[in-house]
């Protein structure tokens, strides 16, 4: 088996995960799929997965959960041993506020899956793939989002905070494990046409906004799930720290 083939993508039910799971299956890559809640669309995305001939695995875990993060990650072990490559795409965003009208315990929900969920699979896939900890390297991408450097104002500031801090992630992990094997890149989507838009109570947001962009349309999920697999591939052999904005010019 090749290891570096088997790759876990978090938060792959929908939307750009499930883009990501489906796009690199179709490149060689057995996919392991992580879910939160939406078992049966996880499913879909597996059956999605083998029926390219690769192997899925279909894994039950909240991110923002240590405990469960870290039996997602025995799991694998067990049933497929090292990982190539992790895609860090789970993440929440809330209905559109203003910071004076945000409770803390929504803060600390977001930051506990967007930051802390991504940090703790991208610590567990370092020590894993690292090879000053005797493992044969691999590749890690984040998901950001342009909210990160746009700031995201009478929208959600605090999702735009918690991408921001995947930005600043990103670089310093990309510089710290470069020496070890592994690859460490993000990609920072735009205004994608996916199911988020509706847990922040505007669901036509992707069309209504498509004006601000230069290109005049939203992305797709595809387009983001193509940098993502550019980036895992050994193309991007000589990139790493980098963050590749997807948002149509914007």
């Amino acid at each position: 088996m090749d290891f570096r083939r088997t790759v876990l993508v978090t938060g792959a039910s929908r939307g750009i995960g499930a883009a990501c799971a489906t796009k690199l299956a179709a490149q060689g890559w057995d996919v392991a799929v992580n879910f939160a809640r939406d078992e049966a669309s996880a499913t879909r995305v597996a059956e999605a997965v083998r029926a390219q001939g690769r192997r899925a695995l279909v894994l039950r875990a909240d991110v923002g959960d240590e405990a469960a993060t870290l039996a997602m990650f025995a799991r694998i072990d067990a049933e497929w041993g090292p990982l190539g490559g992790l895609v860090n795409n789970a993440g929440i965003v809330d209905m559109q506020s203003r910071l004076e009208d945000m409770e803390t315990a929504r803060w600390r929900r977001m930051l506990d899956v967007n930051v802390v969920g991504t940090l703790l699979c991208a610590r567990e896939a370092v020590r894993r793939m690292s090879t000053r900890r005797g493992g044969r390297g691999g590749a890690i991408v984040n998901l950001s989002s342009a909210a990160a450097v746009l700031g995201g104002p009478g929208l959600y500031v605090d999702y735009a905070a918690s991408k921001g801090a995947i930005d600043s992630f990103t670089t310093g992990l990309g510089r710290e494990v470069a020496a070890d094997g592994i690859r460490v890149n993000a990609v920072r989507p735009g205004i994608i046409d996916t199911e988020i838009h509706a847990a922040s109570g505007d669901p036509n947001r992707a069309a209504s906004a498509a004006g601000v962009v230069p290109m005049k349309r939203p992305g797709t999920a595809m387009e983001c799930a193509n940098a993502v697999a550019w980036l895992l591939s050994d193309e991007a052999s000589y990139v790493t720290g980098t963050v590749v904005t997807v948002s149509g010019g914007r």
